[in-house]
């Protein structure tokens, strides 16, 4: 499923470009701070698989319901959300390939391919919490 929102979320960004600058307006331009922050929630969900990996599975700890829970929901929709935000940039900075020679068209392909990176390692990242959730298998059965 990830993968077919992946697509449609690319075509979209692909599309979106052709629209807008058919409408004699400029795409806009892909800032810095927006793939920082797109780094920074990889980062934290990182941080969220490894701790719940940590105490689910390595040290074999109770975690209360209602966390395991939102855990699970925030892995959920976070991967959901990377798929989007992905395949978005990804085909808002392809629209660009043809024009590389141009700075401000290089500098959207750029940071959209950096953008589209930072959306793939949050979906990694979720899917990591996602699979930390999970209770582990009693080794005695």
């Amino acid at each position: 499923m990830l993968a077919a929102v992946f697509v449609v979320a690319g075509l979209a960004g692909y599309v979106f470009v052709t629209v807008v600058e058919a409408a004699y307006v400029s795409a806009p331009r892909v800032e810095w701070p927006a793939v920082a922050a797109l780094a920074m929630i990889a980062g934290l969900l990182a941080v969220f698989a490894w701790t719940t990996y940590q105490t689910v599975h390595r040290d074999r700890g109770v975690m209360q319901p209602q966390r395991a829970v939102n855990l699970l929901m925030l892995a959920k929709a976070s991967a959901l959300v990377g798929a989007v935000v992905a395949g978005g940039y990804l085909g808002f900075g392809l629209s660009f390939v043809d024009q590389l020679e141009a700075a401000l068209p290089r500098e959207r392909a750029i940071r959209s391919l950096i953008a589209a990176v930072a959306g793939v390692a949050i979906v990694i990242f979720a899917l990591l919490l996602e699979r930390a959730c999970r209770i582990p298998k009693d080794p005695e059965s």
